[in-house]
């Protein structure tokens, strides 16, 4: 026990198995769709554009499935919720390979997007947060988001090699295979509530969730956070669709531009670790708002440089040094301003507009791409990250309003003791 909360063995335990079981659902369940999308659209004979929109389906269908998630967290934990998701989504991916037209196609793509919701970040980071002090909290998230970071790096070649030698359809029956052989047993056996802690006298009620829910959507802290967040999550999800074809558009071969996108996956893992060790020096709002400038101006140069291979790399390893900040940083923000009683509920509240970001960017950047070209798409892309940027640090200094009893349990209550403080707030920046 450390500040009353555990942080050690099995919370340790669960982290690896959130790494692995994320890096395989990630892999197995979003990228290997980018890459049977060719094929797919062959075989059911429909444009790539048709087929596209079952992601977006499946994406909006997490989004739909955040706040419910959360609140289910909160109250019950994650052992059932993702152990049933991941038996959910392995039959549902096996039911992909089956699909004979788009309507199967969009049906079978928005039930893995609801089971995404219950096996994915979100979930594995509540409960990643529930197990750890803030001391240790950041190490945690680290851990399970730089294994995960690699999904990409590991399952778009995998499932290629798969669909070459076997045949889409083949391909994703041995990936939902491997989705259930991991996933299944790992959230069954790791995922845990944490122990109570000693000193705190009973667990968190309905009415203290709810009360400490109130105060975060009254805080006007958490709505800049959602606004650097949402813009922040637009331009990732714009710049990845439309990347390889704006360096195509300035005169690299597909080859070359493919090899510079995939660059993203990688930098992120990079950024993260960065990102890490410059808060150890920094407040974590500075040190973010930094990078998401640093994204802004690597967007904003890329009609400038982007004709030269040179200039092309710098500017994606200026943009992808932040790719992966906010998965980083968020469960930090939220856990460190309202406490961990309602994490699972507030997290949703914010995942819901985030993911809708996300799904709608592409086609909003698609819009102004055929209206004036790539110019004003990395134009949109910068603005947003220079919103993102001035949101994150908007109202850093003012006081949480949750009240200590319910902000981290025993650790805050320990807290306030040792500094005499016997207010129900406590003001942190």
């Amino acid at each position: 026990m450390a500040a009353g909360l555990p942080v050690g063995g099995r919370g340790w335990w669960i982290v690896a198995a959130l790494a692995v079981t994320q890096t395989v659902g990630y892999g197995v369940l979003y990228y290997a769709f980018a890459v049977l999308l060719q094929p797919m659209a062959t075989s059911l004979h429909a444009s790539t554009t048709a087929v596209t929109g079952a992601l977006t389906a499946s994406v909006l269908a997490g989004a739909v499935m955040a706040v419910p998630v959360g609140r289910w967290l909160d109250r019950h934990g994650g052992r059932a919720l993702m152990t049933t998701g991941s038996v959910a989504a392995t039959v549902l991916v096996a039911a992909w390979s089956q699909v004979h037209t788009v309507a199967q196609l969009y049906a079978v793509l928005i039930g893995i997007g609801v089971c995404a919701a219950m096996v994915l970040y979100e979930p594995a980071l509540a409960i990643v947060v529930s197990w750890f002090d803030p001391r240790r909290r950041a190490n945690a998230v680290l851990a399970v988001i730089v294994v995960a970071g690699f999904a990409s790096t590991i399952f778009m070649p995998l499932t290629g090699l798969l669909a070459d030698r076997y045949g889409w359809r083949t391909a994703l029956l041995l990936l939902a295979l491997l989705h259930g052989a991991v996933t299944i047993p790992l959230h069954a056996l790791a995922v845990r509530k944490p122990p109570r802690p000693a000193s705190q006298g009973r667990q968190p009620s309905r009415h203290d969730r709810a009360t400490v829910v109130r105060a975060a959507v009254r805080d006007r802290r958490f709505w800049w956070l959602a606004v650097a967040f949402v813009a922040h999550g637009a331009a990732m999800s714009a710049m990845t669709v439309h990347l390889v074809g704006l360096l195509v558009h300035k005169g690299h071969p597909a080859t070359f531009a493919a090899t510079i996108a995939g660059l993203l996956g990688v930098l992120s893992v990079t950024g993260r670790l960065l990102l890490t060790g410059a808060q150890r020096l920094l407040r974590l709002p500075v040190v973010v708002a930094v990078v998401f400038t640093i994204q802004a101006a690597a967007a904003l140069s890329l009609p400038i440089v982007g004709a030269s291979r040179i200039g092309a790399a710098l500017a994606v390893v200026g943009f992808g040094i932040g790719f992966g900040a906010a998965s980083l940083v968020k469960p930090a923000l939220l856990a460190d301003r309202y406490g961990t009683t309602a994490y699972g509920s507030i997290a949703g509240i914010l995942s819901t507009p985030i993911t809708l970001a996300k799904a709608v960017a592409p086609l909003a950047a698609a819009g102004l791409l055929g209206a004036g070209g790539y110019l004003p798409v990395l134009a949109a892309i910068g603005a947003a990250c220079l919103i993102a940027a001035v949101g994150i640090v908007a109202r850093a200094a003012s006081p949480t309003p949750v009240p200590a009893d319910q902000l981290t349990g025993a650790a805050v209550l320990a807290s306030s003791s040792a500094t005499g403080t016997d207010s129900p707030y406590i003001s942190k920046p």
